[in-house]
């Protein structure tokens, strides 16, 4: 096993990597130069989604862990499990919950926030909608089974093509017009494929991203990280949220310090304002909020 990093051996490596990556247009090079000046806090202090209005913590909890047919790793806890596992995450300063109707997760989060009031939460949920009716019928029925009055942020979800946004327009239509009736505050993408990452980073509707990162190029949009990175600067740099996912490859990254090199690759692009993990148990939330506070101390050491 290789042994982990201090934090001498870590900002060589970095320094040795930005002459590399600024060559080739990547985001790490940026990055590990804000870093320092433009971390938050701690794991749960409010950070802003580009221009979008919205505020989330900095650590926010995913509901699609192998999410598919109206399931999820988080969904077979059951509604008892579930709930215990959010409610642990909101008394610990989490109050950033993405779920998706393909994971089936709307009523789980619906039960685990009763009595909760509305201001104390964000929610980020996902559309497969093509045309506006059908938007239209899922946000109504997205809002029923979340028992909200509005969703903070919508994205049209799993973009693979380039150029989606030619099949997506109705839908985009209707999303633009919801926000304006205030039934959500913010819409964007989530993507899968470097090409609609790209025309996502260059399309005005996209004002937050969903978009999967870490330093081992697992599950990605592409193996390359700086690569991915570059397209996320570019989205940073243009005012878009972006929040990242896949932070530990959907449960890949297992080791301690595999986890403490991934969190600081990813706070420390400097381009990632949010970022989801999709715990399965309270301890698993204590452990990446401890981990997350010393990754924030290690780049700002």
């Amino acid at each position: 096993m290789t042994p982990p990093l201090n934090r001498r051996d870590f900002l060589a490596q970095a320094t040795a990597a930005s002459a590399v990556l600024t060559a080739s247009g990547s985001a790490f090079a940026a990055g590990a130069v804000r870093a320092k000046r433009e971390l938050p806090a701690g794991p749960t202090a409010k950070v802003a989604l580009g221009k979008s209005g919205v505020q989330v913590s900095l650590v926010g909890m995913g509901t699609g862990s192998v999410g598919s047919g109206q399931s999820s790793k988080q969904t077979k806890l059951g509604v008892k499990g579930f709930t215990k596992v959010v409610r642990h995450a909101l008394d610990h300063g989490v109050n950033f919950f993405d779920v998706a109707d393909q994971y089936g997760s709307h009523v789980y989060l619906r039960e685990a926030l009763k009595g909760v009031p509305r201001d104390q939460y964000v929610i980020q949920t996902k559309t497969h909608a093509t045309d506006a009716i059908t938007t239209r019928d899922h946000l109504d029925r997205y809002r029923m089974e979340l028992g909200v009055d509005y969703i903070d942020i919508v994205l049209l979800h799993c973009m693979t093509k380039d150029g989606w946004t030619a099949e997506h327009q109705g839908a985009m239509e209707y999303l633009m017009q919801a926000k304006q009736e205030k039934l959500i505050r913010a819409h964007g993408t989530s993507n899968h494929g470097m090409d609609p990452l790209r025309h996502s980073s260059k399309t005005p509707f996209v004002e937050v991203n969903l978009a999967r990162i870490n330093p081992q190029g697992l599950i990605m949009d592409d193996k390359k990280p700086d690569e991915v990175a570059s397209v996320l600067e570019e989205m940073h740099n243009a005012g878009k949220g972006v929040i990242g996912m896949k932070i530990l490859g959907e449960g890949q990254i297992t080791t301690p310090e595999g986890k403490d090199e991934s969190l600081r690759f990813v706070l420390g692009l400097g381009s990632v304002d949010s970022f989801i993990i999709g715990f399965e148990t309270t301890d698993q939330v204590d452990d990446i909020l401890k981990r997350t506070t010393d990754a924030i101390a290690f780049l700002k050491a």
